[in-house]
Protein backbone atom coordinates (compact mmCIF):
# COMPACT_ATOMS: atom_id res chain seq x y z
CA UNK A 1 0.00 0.00 0.00
CA UNK A 2 1.35 3.42 -0.96
CA UNK A 3 0.34 6.27 1.32
CA UNK A 4 0.12 9.65 -0.42
CA UNK A 5 -0.24 13.08 1.17
CA UNK A 6 -1.98 15.49 -1.21
CA UNK A 7 -0.74 19.06 -1.38
CA UNK A 8 -3.57 21.58 -1.09
CA UNK A 9 -3.47 22.58 -4.76
CA UNK A 10 -3.53 18.95 -5.93
CA UNK A 11 -6.60 18.27 -3.77
CA UNK A 12 -8.39 21.34 -5.12
CA UNK A 13 -7.41 20.67 -8.75
CA UNK A 14 -8.53 17.03 -8.58
CA UNK A 15 -11.96 18.35 -7.61
CA UNK A 16 -12.22 21.51 -9.70
CA UNK A 17 -9.90 21.12 -12.67
CA UNK A 18 -8.44 17.60 -12.93
CA UNK A 19 -6.84 18.47 -16.29
CA UNK A 20 -4.19 20.33 -14.28
CA UNK A 21 -3.19 17.09 -12.53
CA UNK A 22 -1.05 14.62 -14.51
CA UNK A 23 -3.26 11.86 -15.90
CA UNK A 24 -0.86 9.24 -14.49
CA UNK A 25 -1.41 10.70 -11.05
CA UNK A 26 -5.19 10.45 -11.40
CA UNK A 27 -4.82 6.80 -12.43
CA UNK A 28 -2.44 6.21 -9.52
CA UNK A 29 -4.87 7.84 -7.08
CA UNK A 30 -7.55 5.41 -8.32
CA UNK A 31 -5.44 2.35 -7.58
CA UNK A 32 -6.76 0.21 -4.72
CA UNK A 33 -3.12 0.05 -3.59
CA UNK A 34 -3.00 3.83 -3.02
CA UNK A 35 -4.20 5.39 0.23
CA UNK A 36 -4.77 9.16 0.07
CA UNK A 37 -4.44 11.69 2.89
CA UNK A 38 -5.16 15.39 3.34
CA UNK A 39 -3.50 17.33 6.13
CA UNK A 40 -5.30 19.49 8.67
CA UNK A 41 -2.79 22.11 7.47
CA UNK A 42 -4.44 22.01 4.02
CA UNK A 43 -7.88 22.39 5.61
CA UNK A 44 -6.56 25.39 7.52
CA UNK A 45 -5.02 26.88 4.36
CA UNK A 46 -8.30 26.42 2.47
CA UNK A 47 -10.29 28.07 5.27
CA UNK A 48 -7.93 31.06 5.35
CA UNK A 49 -8.05 31.49 1.57
CA UNK A 50 -11.85 31.38 1.65
CA UNK A 51 -11.96 33.98 4.42
CA UNK A 52 -9.61 36.24 2.44
CA UNK A 53 -11.77 35.73 -0.68
CA UNK A 54 -8.83 34.18 -2.57
CA UNK A 55 -10.77 30.93 -2.98
CA UNK A 56 -14.46 30.33 -3.58
CA UNK A 57 -16.06 27.00 -2.79
CA UNK A 58 -19.64 25.86 -3.40
CA UNK A 59 -19.99 25.04 0.32
CA UNK A 60 -18.55 26.27 3.59
CA UNK A 61 -14.96 25.02 3.91
CA UNK A 62 -15.74 22.47 6.66
CA UNK A 63 -18.67 21.01 4.68
CA UNK A 64 -16.70 21.03 1.44
CA UNK A 65 -13.73 19.22 2.97
CA UNK A 66 -15.89 16.67 4.78
CA UNK A 67 -18.06 15.78 1.78
CA UNK A 68 -15.29 15.74 -0.82
CA UNK A 69 -12.89 13.70 1.29
CA UNK A 70 -15.66 11.20 2.04
CA UNK A 71 -16.65 10.96 -1.65
CA UNK A 72 -13.05 10.39 -2.73
CA UNK A 73 -11.96 8.16 0.14
CA UNK A 74 -9.35 10.62 1.42
CA UNK A 75 -8.35 10.31 5.08
CA UNK A 76 -7.38 13.31 7.19
CA UNK A 77 -4.13 13.73 9.08
CA UNK A 78 -4.17 15.89 12.21
CA UNK A 79 -1.27 18.11 13.17
CA UNK A 80 0.55 16.51 16.12
CA UNK A 81 3.32 17.67 18.42
CA UNK A 82 5.71 15.42 16.48
CA UNK A 83 4.76 17.13 13.21
CA UNK A 84 5.09 20.61 14.70
CA UNK A 85 8.47 19.74 16.23
CA UNK A 86 9.73 18.28 12.96
CA UNK A 87 9.25 21.64 11.22
CA UNK A 88 12.09 23.01 13.37
CA UNK A 89 14.50 20.50 11.82
CA UNK A 90 13.75 21.49 8.23
CA UNK A 91 16.18 23.63 6.28
CA UNK A 92 14.94 27.20 5.67
CA UNK A 93 14.24 26.77 1.95
CA UNK A 94 11.12 28.87 2.22
CA UNK A 95 8.80 30.27 4.87
CA UNK A 96 5.35 28.98 3.91
CA UNK A 97 4.16 27.32 7.14
CA UNK A 98 1.62 25.10 5.35
CA UNK A 99 4.21 23.66 2.96
CA UNK A 100 6.68 23.16 5.80
CA UNK A 101 4.03 21.27 7.77
CA UNK A 102 3.31 19.00 4.79
CA UNK A 103 7.02 18.20 4.49
CA UNK A 104 7.24 17.46 8.22
CA UNK A 105 4.16 15.24 8.09
CA UNK A 106 5.50 13.35 5.08
CA UNK A 107 8.74 12.68 6.98
CA UNK A 108 7.16 11.73 10.31
CA UNK A 109 4.37 9.58 8.83
CA UNK A 110 6.48 8.08 6.00
CA UNK A 111 4.18 9.43 3.29
CA UNK A 112 4.79 10.24 -0.36
CA UNK A 113 3.99 13.88 -1.09
CA UNK A 114 1.91 14.67 -4.19
CA UNK A 115 2.67 18.25 -5.21
CA UNK A 116 3.44 20.06 -8.44
CA UNK A 117 5.13 22.87 -6.51
CA UNK A 118 8.86 22.84 -7.37
CA UNK A 119 9.82 24.17 -3.91
CA UNK A 120 9.43 20.64 -2.51
CA UNK A 121 12.33 19.42 -4.66
CA UNK A 122 14.61 21.36 -2.31
CA UNK A 123 13.63 19.08 0.58
CA UNK A 124 14.70 15.46 0.84
CA UNK A 125 11.15 14.19 1.05
CA UNK A 126 9.70 11.38 -1.05
CA UNK A 127 7.62 13.00 -3.78
CA UNK A 128 5.34 11.71 -6.47
CA UNK A 129 6.91 12.39 -9.85
CA UNK A 130 5.62 12.07 -13.38
CA UNK A 131 7.70 8.95 -13.98
CA UNK A 132 7.85 7.72 -10.41
CA UNK A 133 8.23 3.94 -10.05
CA UNK A 134 5.19 4.16 -7.77
CA UNK A 135 3.11 5.48 -10.65
CA UNK A 136 4.49 3.11 -13.25
CA UNK A 137 3.93 0.09 -11.02
CA UNK A 138 0.38 0.97 -9.93
CA UNK A 139 -2.44 -1.15 -11.24
CA UNK A 140 -5.70 0.74 -11.26
CA UNK A 141 -8.21 -1.92 -10.35
CA UNK A 142 -11.16 0.04 -9.03
CA UNK A 143 -14.44 -0.50 -10.81
CA UNK A 144 -15.30 3.19 -11.09
CA UNK A 145 -12.55 5.80 -11.20
CA UNK A 146 -12.76 8.40 -8.45
CA UNK A 147 -10.54 10.80 -10.35
CA UNK A 148 -11.17 11.68 -13.97
CA UNK A 149 -9.84 14.43 -16.14
CA UNK A 150 -12.70 16.50 -17.47
CA UNK A 151 -12.97 16.91 -21.18
CA UNK A 152 -12.31 20.38 -22.58
CA UNK A 153 -15.49 22.43 -22.86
Amino acid sequence: MTKVLLDTHVFLWVLDDPRRVPRRWLEFFDSPRTELFLSAASAWEIAIKCQLKKLQLPLAPADYLRTRCTELGIDSIPITFAHASATATLPPHHRDPFDRMLVAQAFVEDLTLASLDPVFSRYHVRRLGLTSPLILAAKAGSKRPRFRARRPR
